[in-house]
C-alpha cells in the first residue's frame, strides 16, 4: 500500500507484469504473448469506476489510455505483428479495481473477431521478447 492508500489488486498483480508509471497509472503488461495487451491501473485508493476519478483525473485517464495505445502499437510491430485495431475497455467484473484495457487485435488473433477474454490458454513472453518490450 502507498502512502495514499492504494493498493494494486492481487489479481492484476498476477495476471500482469509492471512496465512504467505514468502520472495517474501504472502501466502493466498482460502476461499474454499472443496480444500486445496493457493495463492501467489509476492509483486511486477506492477507485471501482471512472466515474469515481474527479474530472482532472478522468482527463488524464484519457490521455494515458492515448499513451497507452502508442506503446501497444509499438509492441506488435517490435514482435512482428502490427496492430490493425486498438480495444479500449474498463469492465471489472471480476476484478472491481478501476483498471483500463488498452489491447492490440489483429484479424489473424486468437480471437478475432470476439473479445479476448476466456479464449484458449495464455502464452508467457519470453525474455528477448520482455527485452524488446521494456526497451520501448
Amino acid at each position: 500500500m502507498t502512502a495514499d492508500g492504494f493498493t494494486l489488486d492481487p489479481a492484476l498483480e498476477t495476471a500482469t507484469a509492471p512496465l512504467r508509471a505514468y502520472d495517474l497509472c501504472e502501466v502493466r503488461l498482460m502476461r499474454d504473448a499472443r496480444f500486445p495487451w496493457l493495463v492501467l491501473v489509476p492509483r486511486r485508493a477506492g477507485a471501482v469506476e471512472i466515474e469515481d476519478l474527479g474530472a482532472a483525473d478522468r482527463a488524464l485517464l484519457m490521455d494515458e489510455i492515448l499513451r497507452a495505445g502508442e506503446v501497444v502499437r509499438a509492441i506488435g510491430a517490435a514482435l512482428g505483428r502490427p496492430v490493425e485495431k486498438l480495444n479500449v475497455a474498463a469492465l471489472g467484473n471480476v476484478t472491481p479495481q478501476l483498471h483500463v484495457h488498452v489491447i492490440g487485435r489483429r484479424r489473424d488473433d486468437a480471437a478475432w473477431p470476439g473479445p479476448v477474454w476466456g479464449v484458449g490458454e495464455s502464452a508467457p513472453y519470453d525474455q528477448a521478447q520482455m527485452a524488446r518490450i521494456r526497451a520501448l
